[in-house]
C-alpha cells in the first residue's frame, strides 16, 4: 500500500511539473522567436519535443496518477467502473462534436495533443475527462456522503456538482487554450462566450452527467467504502488543473471565466472537500446494503 501511494504521489507532482513546464512554453517561449533561435541545437530539439509531445506527457501523467489512486482507495471494479463509461462516453461526444458540431459546437483539434482517433480526437483528450471528472466527483460524493438526506439525492447531488465542477474547469480552459499562440483546438463558428458558443458549455455537463450517471450504477453493484479522509490527490489534481487554466486565461486577457471558475468551480470543491474530511459519513453502510439487495 505505502509503494502504491508513492507511484501516486510521484505521478501527481510529475503531472504537476508538467505543467508547469508548459506554462513556461507557452507563455514564456512561443511568444519570444529571438530566444528559441538563441538556443543551442539541443535546447532547440528539446523544445521542439516539448511542443510535439508535452500535452500527451502531463495528461498521461494525470490519468496514471488517478487510475492509481482510484484503484488503491476503491478497488478494481470501482475505478474501471468510473474510468470506463468516463473515456469512452467523452470520447464519442467528441466524436460527435468534432464531426457533427453536435453537442459543443463547430470545432476541430490542431496538433500537440497526440494521435487522433479517426483522425479527429486526440486520444489524450477523452483521458482528461477521466482525470478531471473523477477527481470533481469522488470529492462531491464523498461531501454529500455526510448529509442526512435520502441516498438517492446524494447520488443526484454527486452526478450534478460533478458535472458542475468539470464544467467550470472548461469556463477556464477553453477561452484561453483555443486564443494561445499555438492553439490546440480552433472553434469554425466563435461563440460569444469569449469565443466560446454557450453550447459548448451545455455539452460539457451534459457529457459529465451521462458518464457520471453511468458510474454512479455501476459502483452500486458492489459495496463501496468512499475514502472521505484520503481526498489529497484528487483535490490536488483538480486545483493544479484549474491553476493551469487561470493563469493561461491571465496571460490572454481573460478575466471573467476565472470569476465564474472559482465561484462554480472552487468554492463548491472546497466546500464538499471540507465537509467530507471534517464530518462523519454513512455513506458506506447504505451502499452495501443495497449492494446485497441487487
Amino acid at each position: 500500500m505505502e509503494k502504491l501511494i508513492r507511484v501516486e504521489q510521484t505521478l501527481t507532482i510529475g503531472h504537476i511539473l508538467s505543467m508547469v513546464f508548459g506554462l513556461a512554453g507557452l507563455l514564456v517561449v512561443l511568444p519570444n522567436a529571438d530566444f528559441i533561435a538563441a538556443l543551442p541545437a539541443v535546447g532547440q530539439t528539446a523544445f521542439a519535443w516539448s511542443m510535439a509531445g508535452g500535452g500527451v506527457v502531463y495528461m498521461l501523467l494525470g490519468t496514471s496518477a488517478v487510475a492509481v489512486y482510484a484503484y488503491r482507495t476503491l478497488g478494481l471494479w470501482h475505478c474501471l467502473g468510473f474510468m470506463v463509461p468516463a473515456i469512452g462516453l467523452s470520447l464519442v461526444s467528441e466524436l460527435l462534436g468534432t464531426s457533427t458540431g453536435f453537442p459543443f459546437g463547430h470545432y476541430h483539434y490542431l496538433s500537440g495533443l497526440g494521435y487522433k482517433i479517426a483522425g479527429l480526437v486526440p486520444f489524450t483528450i477523452p483521458l482528461s475527462w477521466f482525470y478531471i471528472g473523477f477527481s470533481a466527483y469522488i470529492i462531491a460524493r464523498a461531501g454529500l456522503a455526510t448529509l442526512a438526506i435520502p441516498q438517492v439525492l446524494k447520488y443526484i447531488g454527486a452526478i450534478g456538482f460533478g458535472s458542475l465542477l468539470l464544467t467550470s474547469w472548461d469556463f477556464v480552459l477553453d477561452p484561453a487554450m483555443s486564443q494561445t499562440t499555438v492553439p490546440f483546438w480552433v472553434w469554425e463558428q466563435p461563440g460569444a462566450f469569449f469565443g466560446m458558443p454557450y453550447e459548448n458549455f451545455a455539452g460539457w455537463f451534459g457529457t459529465g452527467v451521462v458518464f457520471m450517471t453511468v458510474a454512479t450504477f455501476i459502483w452500486r453493484l458492489k459495496p463501496l467504502t468512499l475514502p472521505s479522509k484520503q481526498l489529497g490527490l484528487p483535490l490536488a489534481v483538480y486545483l493544479g488543473n484549474f491553476a493551469f487554466a487561470t493563469i493561461t486565461s491571465l496571460a490572454a486577457g481573460i478575466y471573467i471565466p476565472i470569476g465564474l471558475g472559482l465561484l462554480l468551480g472552487i468554492l463548491p470543491l472546497v466546500i464538499l472537500y471540507q465537509m467530507a474530511t471534517t464530518r462523519p459519513t454513512s455513506e458506506a453502510a447504505p451502499d452495501r446494503l443495497e449492494a446485497e439487495v441487487m
